[in-house]
């Protein structure tokens, strides 16, 4: 991991995925935007531009923020276990930490 954004970006996603507050790929990440339960979705570097337009009229739609994370598909799956472009993330605060180290 090149820059100190992206390695911000693993650790504080790792913790995240510990606390068990993220939703793994694109159609479950979608499901949780519908029902309410993501605060924000992180989507990888590689993720194809069909996804992330998909991502964006989804979550623009039920008014959630969507963060491009400098994260490949292979980094997110060396930390989540499986590979995938999306992520939710269903808790306020680390959705408010992502959204501090990300667009900062």
């Amino acid at each position: 991991m090149n820059s100190e954004k992206k390695r911000k970006t693993a650790d504080l996603l790792t913790i995240c995925i510990k606390a068990g507050k993220t939703v793994k790929g694109f159609d479950s990440s979608m499901d949780a935007v519908k029902e309410g339960k993501a605060f924000c979705v992180l989507t990888a570097s590689d993720a194809s531009p069909k996804t992330v337009k998909e991502v964006d009229f989804v979550c623009g739609k039920y008014e959630v923020t969507v963060l491009a994370t400098e994260l490949e598909k292979a980094e997110m799956a060396r930390l989540c276990g499986k590979e995938t472009a999306v992520i939710a993330v269903c808790d306020k605060g680390f959705a408010d930490g992502f959204i501090k180290k990300i667009q900062k």
